[in-house]
């Protein structure tokens, strides 16, 4: 009987995996991460963009302080850490989470 359920137990996971992976919140959970990795870069970009272009305009060095950190703040967040980070929690979801191996993050 032991044998039968400890046999039987991840059969049952996958199943659930497959099933969950099926469902709208899957959907909109890949939606977030499309979202977050290709929006990202581009918030970043046009912001650290625009920092750059007004940076030469400004003559206070307060505010020239202020752009410089902005650009390198959305260099670092918008490119660098959404992308790597919508790729790290695809990759605990796809080998990390019992069952969501079938889902394809």
């Amino acid at each position: 009987m032991l044998f039968a359920i400890v046999a039987i137990a991840p059969v049952q996971a996958q199943t659930t995996g497959t099933a969950f992976c099926e469902t709208d919140m899957v959907a909109t959970i890949k939606n977030v991460f499309t979202l977050i990795q290709f929006g990202g870069p581009l918030i970043g970009g046009v912001i650290a963009l625009g920092a750059t272009v007004a940076l030469p305009a400004v003559s206070r060095a307060d505010r020239k302080k202020e752009l410089t950190e902005m650009r390198n703040q959305a260099v670092v967040w918008g490119v660098l850490v959404a992308p790597l980070g919508t790729a790290i929690i695809a990759f605990l979801l796809n080998n990390v989470v019992v069952g969501g191996t079938s889902c394809g993050f």
